[in-house]
């Protein structure tokens, strides 16, 4: 069921240094893409998608969704690229996930949404086995706060999260569709 006014931010503006600095969203994953499997997962989901990405813009645009670029220089990790999606979004509120994670369950947006509307916090984070600070829906009044946490030199994902207000929820019973690929070993495998 889809979410009203959320917009989805795929994450894709890693220089992917485990993956001998290929471009994971691009990769191919059971014959298309990986950030193609993520955009299927989040279709239905959500109002909007936008992808943020810093190399390989032509090939990215052509999955037909706009793609932005960290405002940030150097790749300076998945909290810059959360600042530009903040940045570009027109809804209240935003979901981030990694271009690396193909099997997102179909109840994402509405376990977080609930949970975030339900807690009243400003982030809420999905946690299985472990905690997935990439994967969260925050509000967009987030922005500020993140700035000033990016300016002070902070990179670490979950440290920033934590400082705000949130909530942790579970998809435990769904651990599986929260793999993602980072190596070639888990690639392969």
């Amino acid at each position: 069921m889809m979410q009203a006014a959320i917009t989805a931010v795929i994450l894709a503006g890693g220089q992917g240094l485990r993956m001998g600095g290929q471009d994971k969203g691009l990769l191919a994953y059971q014959g298309q893409a990986m950030v193609s499997h993520v955009i299927g997962a989040l279709q239905g989901q959500v109002s909007q998608i936008m992808i943020n990405a810093n190399r390989h813009h032509s090939e990215y645009q052509a999955f037909g969704y706009p793609v932005i670029s960290d405002t940030l220089s150097d790749y300076q990790g998945p909290l810059a690229g959360m600042q530009t999606g903040l940045q570009h979004c027109q809804t209240e509120l935003c979901l981030f996930v990694p271009c690396d994670t193909p099997n997102l369950p179909k109840d994402l947006v509405s376990k977080l949404s609930d949970a975030l509307l339900t807690q009243q916090v400003d982030i809420a984070i999905a946690r299985s086995q472990q905690v997935h600070p990439v994967i969260c829906l925050m509000r967009v009044a987030c922005l500020n706060s993140l700035e000033q946490f990016l300016a002070q030199g902070q990179r670490k994902v979950l440290d920033w999260q934590t400082s705000m207000s949130h909530c942790m929820v579970d998809f435990a019973a769904q651990s599986g569709q929260f793999n993602n690929l980072n190596t070639p070993q888990e690639w392969s495998a």
